[in-house]
């Protein structure tokens, strides 16, 4: 099956080979030294799928080939995806971003709750950074996640801090999903938004054909001095693939990620389909949250969207390559991944590796190869 985007050469969508090589190099260099089995990289423009590369191994013990439409673990760039999803029911007309959640789901309102609101829940200002991750029972079972999400306490005022939430936050949004559309939140952001981007095949929120689990590359962590990898075996199962984990638990190839990106560049639409509004998309992206320090980041400004962050004017960005424009967003995958979107040249941009390792050398390699991808700009 062809894929959404049509495909172009360098020359035609103005993007220089030679920085393309060396980022090609790094990865080369990242794999021959076993820092991670594999890794995809895929780079768009205008509507058109301009660069494409697939490097190494999708599963270690099989010995399978990372191919172009290998179904990688997203991290927290499952994120922007479930946060689209969001931003769909507020053009349905079922939600205010400025809504309390509690308006949603009452018993949200426990433990001193019941003024946080969806915005701050999506720009990581709701207070709970920390609360207790979700128990696999409760991954199938969405009363008994309704009943422990609802019990979250609060570490601080909301509003009053910026701290991002790497696991509760996004269970809120998914259980507003719930309320609102009375359907498990992971089909519906299949059919609002992943589907009609004809992105089915690459992109998930719940990998539920065996099928598709069996093509889905494995997830891996590092070992001593970040050189070799040992599968992460609680997050390789049927049911982790299964639950759709919406802070992080998706699964999509990185030209898919690239044309969910180009949507985004595109004000909503994707080879004539629209899912969202280009109102929205401008509303969305932008920086809600000024040049605050973010407490879960090391203190540095990500600039938060309702969703991506941006990068900003700041010396630090996280991710998003120093050298991009100042309304480049995205979002990243801990330890393995980067996804981003450049309105002012029209590309996006995916990289996505098989392994979660730690900083700095994290950090380091995406601001390599994000730069590398941002000289090739012309």
């Amino acid at each position: 099956m062809s894929f959404v985007l049509p495909t172009t050469d360098l020359a035609a969508a103005r993007l220089r080979p030679e920085p393309l090589e060396r980022l090609c190099a790094l990865i080369e260099q990242h794999i021959a030294a076993e820092r991670y089995p594999g890794a995809q990289i895929a780079i768009a423009r205008h509507g058109k799928l301009a660069f494409e590369r697939h490097f190494g191994l999708a599963r270690i013990g099989t010995n399978m080939a990372m191919r172009e439409d290998t179904p990688c673990r997203l991290w927290s760039n499952t994120k922007v995806i479930v946060a689209a999803a969001i931003w769909a029911l507020v053009e349905d007309g079922l939600l205010s971003f400025n809504d309390r959640v509690a308006e949603h789901i009452p018993e949200f309102a426990a433990h001193g709750k019941g003024a946080i609101t969806v915005l701050q829940v999506l720009t990581h200002q709701a207070g709970f950074p920390n609360a207790p991750v979700m128990p696999p029972e409760s991954w199938e079972d969405h009363q008994l996640l309704k009943r422990l999400v609802c019990d979250y306490t609060l570490e601080w005022t909301p509003g009053s801090r910026l701290h991002y939430h790497s696991y509760s936050a996004h269970w809120v949004l998914a259980l507003i999903i719930e309320a609102l559309t009375k359907t498990d939140f992971r089909v519906f952001i299949r059919r609002r938004i992943i589907e009609p981007l004809d992105l089915g095949d690459e992109m998930y929120v719940g990998l539920m054909d065996e099928k598709d689990q069996a093509r889905a590359a494995e997830m891996y962590e590092s070992i001593a001095d970040n050189k070799g990898s040992k599968l992460m075996a609680d997050e390789n199962t049927i049911a982790f693939r299964r639950a759709g984990i919406p802070s992080g638990g998706g699964f999509a190839s990185a030209r898919a990620m690239a044309a969910f990106y180009q949507m985004l560049l595109a004000g909503g639409e994707l080879n004539g389909k629209r899912v969202l509004s280009p109102r929205m998309i401008q509303y969305v992206t932008r920086n809600f949250t000024g040049e605050r320090p973010d407490d879960g980041m090391g203190g540095i400004a990500m600039h938060r969207g309702i969703g991506p962050h941006i990068r900003g004017v700041s010396e630090v960005i996280r991710g998003l390559g120093s050298l991009a424009h100042p309304g480049t967003f995205g979002h990243g995958g801990v330890g393995s991944s980067y996804c981003w979107a450049d309105p002012d040249s029209g590309v996006s941009y995916a990289y996505i590796s098989n392994t979660k390792i730690p900083d700095p050398w994290h950090s380091r390699r995406l601001e390599l190869i994000a730069n590398c991808a941002h000289a090739a700009i012309v």
